[in-house]
């Protein structure tokens, strides 16, 4: 009877401790940031950083087949604490080594999940986890994040019309739009990474990182419009050809599932980036930390670079006794300019095969003698390929160059980021390495981490970058190019393809297809080869027109593409922002400012104490506000006491190397 009693009272006990309202609080290391769980019928999360709430309650849960809901009246049945300080390597960087200190909180349910929590002194993330023995099918989650106000924001909002039936069909570049939380316009979606603009100087980034077999993330409106609320691209079922000359795989029919997964696996993290002051967001690690180490035993044969693009400046070269395009000459005349200014590689873009069919070449382009052309000056080539020709026959494709000694491809059009298209980035990422292939995605999602794991691949577009130039009259070029450091580029690096050597003032642009011009001025242009992270930078104008601006030309090609350090010196969203890096014993420095003129000051403090520096540097020209061509070139001597003032035009910039 003693023992009847006894069992039901722990049944009674257990399922009143598990309706009992249970909260946790989790400190960063420094103790200004903290993270409040509570579990009720559901499980919320808020942040704090000091007094200011960061985060109001917002709910998390996921939603598995036979309708089980991981968060829904969960019960807990431990917690574990724990506390990380480290530093891990991170080659083709923006810095050699990453420290990753946090506090870590796990709370283990009942249902075989839980929840992991970390505190970063720079901001806070989460995921779930599982750990079932069968397979899942996981129907939704449930990502919220509310607010205490009407805060300002910087969305990039969804605005492609290949398929205005499927808003997932995304090839994620858009400016950012300036609104309040409340102006979010009703039925659309923005894509990460977004910012959010707080009192006190305070602003957070949203991301995510660990994406892997999982659709990545977008965000509506809640219906109250104090907040955002998670949005994913069901699991595709059949799919068709379309798009840009029909070589995009636009969805026709999709499942009503995210993904079916393995039952113990983690899923993505949710990351909220926390800064006092902007500069703080142009320097961080966040994605780098969160991310799964390297798959790739031997790195040896990875090599950054700098590349010459021909797309962009539309194979438009000239003084020449031959008919310039999509040719063998051309493509030597390229690498010949490759080789005499010490840039690594040659990208042969759309073109130089069938579109459809990636081993069928062009006649007019004879790919063997070109490998050995650029072999013979220490130029490697790279091709273009759409993700849809390249997934045809992925291992045999790659295979097939990687034996006639190409370096790499770059894969484009690949437009969504549903799991099945995630699942495919990781296949060729992974094929990629078994080749010793170098990858590039452009028409590509933004970067979640999958950089740390394969550093084969070097770039992601998921920008909108400097092609737009060509087609698109009324984009703010200058204030997006001083708003992504501190928003898409936290994500990882950016094809952007900077390099313009054609400058235009606001007055004077205008769209050009086979003579492209840029947005603001020459300094400008330079500045971007050190503030915008890319191992693999292109060089997006022809070798005519950087022949023709050799100076320009000489000192893009001494900036390395990856770094030892970085240090954000300044900034403001939308406004400015100064960044300086260090390769071996060379400081790289690079400012921009939006559309209005600005006078700076650099203070050369982060220079080594009791040692003269020669600085090489470039400025805005005395009429470059006229014409955006002019810039002066000066040699100066330098110390970490020096403090130098400049006057960046409107558009302009400021380009240095000290060594």
């Amino acid at each position: 009877m003693k023992k009847i009693f006894l069992a039901s009272f722990i049944l009674i006990f257990n399922a009143s401790f598990s309706q009992k309202v249970q909260d946790f609080t989790l400190a960063s290391p420094s103790g200004k940031i903290k993270v409040n769980i509570l579990i009720n019928e559901k499980i919320t999360w808020s942040v704090l950083h000091e007094k200011d709430l960061i985060l109001a309650p917002s709910s998390v849960s996921m939603t598995l087949d036979q309708n089980e809901v991981l968060g829904k009246n969960a019960t807990l049945l431990n917690s574990k604490r724990e506390k990380l300080n480290q530093t891990f390597e991170s080659p083709f960087y923006k810095k050699s080594a990453v420290k990753n200190q946090y506090n870590l909180l796990v709370l283990n349910f009942k249902s075989d999940f839980s929840i992991e929590y970390r505190a970063f002194d720079d901001g806070v993330a989460y995921r779930f986890i599982t750990k079932k023995k069968k397979d899942i099918t996981v129907k939704a989650e449930e990502v919220t994040l509310n607010f205490d106000q009407d805060y300002g924001t910087l969305m990039p909002n969804v605005r492609d019309l290949r398929n205005p039936k499927d808003p997932y069909i995304s090839s994620f570049e858009a400016q950012y739009e300036n609104k309040k939380i409340s102006e979010f316009a009703k039925d659309t979606l923005a894509f990460l990474p977004f910012l959010i603009d707080y009192k006190n100087h305070k602003k957070a980034v949203f991301l995510e990182a660990g994406l892997e077999d999982y659709p990545g993330l977008f965000v509506t409106n809640t219906k109250s419009k104090s907040g955002f609320e998670s949005r994913f691209s069901n699991y595709p079922l059949e799919e068709t050809n379309g798009g840009f000359n029909n070589i995009n795989r636009l969805i026709t029919k999709r499942s009503d599932y995210l993904v079916k997964t393995k039952g113990t696996r983690n899923f993505p993290w949710r990351i909220l980036v926390i800064s006092e002051n902007d500069a703080e967001l142009a320097n961080n690690d966040m994605v780098q930390k969160l991310s799964e180490p390297t798959k790739i035993k031997d790195l040896s044969w990875i090599k950054p670079g700098k590349v010459a693009w021909d797309w962009w400046n539309d194979w438009n070269i000239y003084n020449i006794d031959f008919k310039a395009g999509i040719n063998t000459q051309t493509y030597q005349y390229y690498i010949d300019f490759a080789s005499k200014n010490n840039v690594e590689y040659v990208v042969l873009d759309e073109g130089w095969s069938l579109e459809d069919d990636i081993m069928k070449h062009n006649p007019n382009v004879n790919l063997e003698a070109l490998i050995a052309y650029g072999k013979e000056r220490n130029v490697g080539i790279i091709l273009w390929s759409s993700w849809m020709a390249l997934t045809k026959n992925t291992d045999g494709i790659l295979k097939n160059y990687a034996d006639l000694g190409i370096k790499g491809f770059k894969v484009d059009f690949l437009d969504r980021d549903d799991a099945k298209m995630i699942n495919s980035v990781y296949d060729i990422a992974q094929k990629a390495a078994d080749h010793k292939l170098l990858l590039d995605f452009h028409g590509m999602y933004k970067p979640t981490g999958i950089q740390r794991t394969f550093p084969n691949i070097l770039n992601f577009e998921g920008v909108k970058g400097l092609e737009n130039n060509k087609w698109t009259p009324n984009d703010d070029v200058p204030l997006y190019d001083c708003s992504i450091p501190f928003i898409r580029m936290m994500a990882g690096p950016m094809d952007y393809t900077p390099g313009a050597m054609r400058n235009a003032t606001k007055s004077e642009f205008k769209p050009s297809h086979s003579n492209p011009v840029s947005q603001g001025t020459r300094c400008h242009q330079l500045a971007l080869y050190t503030i915008f992270e890319a191992p693999l930078q292109m060089m997006a104008d022809s070798p005519t027109a950087y022949m023709k601006e050799q100076e320009s030309t000489d000192f893009i090609a001494k900036i390395p593409t990856t770094f030892d350090e970085t240090l954000a010196l300044d900034g403001e969203v939308g406004k400015f922002v100064s960044i300086a890096r260090k390769k071996s014993n060379t400081w790289y420095l690079g400012t921009i400012t939006n559309w209005d003129s600005r006078d700076i000051t650099i203070d050369f403090s982060f220079l080594e104490k009791g040692k003269k520096f020669e600085a090489e540097i470039f400025s805005d020209g005395l009429n470059a506000d006229k014409d955006a061509n002019d810039y002066k070139r000066e040699v100066v001597t330098v110390d970490s006491t020096t403090k130098l003032k400049y006057r960046m035009s409107s558009g302009g910039g400021l380009a240095m190397i000290i060594k």
